[in-house]
């Protein structure tokens, strides 16, 4: 945060980590910032704005609720009124929000800090199979209210929309590193979630 100028803010900084560090979470956790974060540091030199960039990644799931569609509107928001109340310009507030507001992975990315930022909270997808487990597994352990057979339809068809975008990643490493990768993770789970495996 002292890289915008602000003043240190203890308080928001330990609002977020008790926000990750909530019971039930079992992927969306500090341990996913801290991926974040660290592959943000391979592609930094590629980002125009990285302050804006590394700040949207602490909060893009800050706010979460399993059965929630509002998780990063309440998420953005949250960020727009710290950079607000820290005195940041408009136009740094309007494009943090769009940065987290397009983790919901429906709407094309309109920027390459914003394609970047898609591409490094997908990263797990292209993560090596074993890494790939632990993520689908930690996800149900977070949806386990849901009934297994609802479960697994409705994970097929999340994962089948990844799988059949022309490329899953749009910017390197991750496109020349994960691709191939992430197609064949999402091959494996959609079988097993279909009971083909």
């Amino acid at each position: 945060m002292d890289l915008w100028g602000f003043k240190r803010n203890e308080e928001t900084y330990s609002a977020i980590v008790a926000k990750y560090s909530e019971r039930g979470r079992h992927y969306h956790s500090l341990k996913h910032v801290d991926a974040c974060l660290r592959n943000l540091d391979l592609c930094s030199e590629q980002v125009a704005h990285p302050h804006e960039v590394e700040l949207a990644l602490w909060f893009h799931d800050a706010v979460y609720r399993p059965l929630s569609s509002k998780n990063e509107r309440k998420s953005a928001d949250w960020a727009s009124r710290f950079l607000r109340e820290n005195g940041a310009a408009t136009d740094q507030i309007a494009r943090v929000d769009r940065l987290i507001m397009v983790t919901e992975h429906n709407t094309p990315t309109q920027t390459k800090d914003e394609s970047i930022l898609v591409d490094i909270d997908l990263s797990i997808l292209g993560a090596n199979s074993e890494s790939y487990d632990a993520f689908e597994r930690g996800v149900r352990r977070e949806y386990k209210m849901i009934p297994r057979c609802i479960y697994n339809k409705k994970r097929a068809e999340l994962l089948r929309g990844f799988l059949e975008r022309r490329q899953i990643f749009q910017n390197k490493p991750f496109s020349t590193e994960r691709e191939q990768q992430a197609k064949q993770n999402l091959s494996n789970a959609i079988s097993k979630l279909s009971g083909n495996a």
